[in-house]
């Protein structure tokens, strides 16, 4: 089962719930955490995993043949991303625009453009306490994230249980990490901030298809605004996690929920039984 743990915005404790259910899980499952906010992961940060293995994330980019180039404007011409442009008889590339679709290469009457790799980013895996653990990192001042999240989620469904920690936000670095999940943990808090962007991210999933639930963080009895939305829209809440003092000391010192409070363990175990339970349910009603 892949299970992609997201939000609608930053700070609502994603990496707190994905290193959290990792850690539960590993017992009675076989687990693997992948860290799939490769602008800045920091699930290494709580697991510590050892590192064995790293690959390069690259895109293929234009490089023109200026032997064969006729300077027709073919390859501005179809750029979807603007990589390209001609002016007379000069051809410029704008390498870090390319999105590596080949269009310019593959339609090119001349043949005059070939395809170099240019790294993006890096991919790092390992063992993180008997958790299988990959995460990519986007190199500084990249702006595409999808090629490295898409190389990170290649591994995914190697193990009993995948888990996937998200970008925050609903941009396409989100909707990439959690395409083809089994199931979306959208994680929020009860502010009105939180409730405005879970909306968002509410709206994602269900045009992505894909069934989902709700985890809040940083709970506080009275707080039911977030609550009666999901009431309304239909959508569980699965676990809440109160605004706590310690629960916060713990997480400042890199220290993960169920092992600086594992009477949390069993909440979590208990999580991704309700998972369970919602997965096989649709997947029972699809197959009527």
């Amino acid at each position: 089962m892949i299970i992609s743990i997201a939000s609608g915005k930053g700070g609502t404790g994603k990496t707190l719930i994905a290193t959290s259910l990792a850690l539960s899980l590993k017992k009675n499952h076989q687990v693997q955490l992948l860290d799939c906010d490769v602008e800045e992961p920091n699930d290494h940060l709580f697991m510590n995993p050892a590192i064995t293995y790293q690959e390069t994330v690259s895109i293929p980019v234009p490089e023109i043949d200026k032997e064969k180039c006729n300077y027709c404007g073919k390859c501005a011409e179809v750029c979807a991303y603007k990589a390209i442009a001609v002016w007379g008889k000069q051809v410029m590339t704008f390498t870090q625009l390319c999105h590596g679709c080949g269009a310019c290469s593959y339609l090119c009457p001349q043949k005059a453009i070939r395809e170099q790799p240019r790294p993006t980013g890096l991919i790092e895996s390992g063992q993180a306490d008997g958790v299988d653990f990959v995460h990519g990192k986007l190199n500084i001042g990249e702006a595409m994230a999808p090629p490295i999240i898409r190389q990170v989620k290649s591994y995914a469904g190697k193990e009993e249980v995948t888990i996937i920690d998200s970008p925050p936000g609903t941009s396409c670095p989100v909707i990439t990490a959690i395409k083809n999940s089994d199931f979306c943990l959208l994680v929020t808090e009860p502010t009105p901030f939180g409730l405005n962007d879970l909306i968002l991210a509410v709206e994602v999933v269900k045009e992505l298809k894909i069934p989902c639930g709700v985890m809040i963080n940083r709970h506080v009895d009275g707080e039911g605004t977030v609550e009666q939305y999901c009431q309304e829209e239909g959508i569980p809440v699965l676990l809440k996690i109160p605004l706590d003092a310690e629960i916060a000391r713990q997480y400042s010192r890199g220290i993960t929920l169920v092992k600086g409070l594992p009477q949390w363990e069993k909440s979590f175990r208990e999580l991704y039984e309700k998972i369970q339970e919602i997965v096989n349910a649709r997947s029972r009603s699809v197959k009527r």
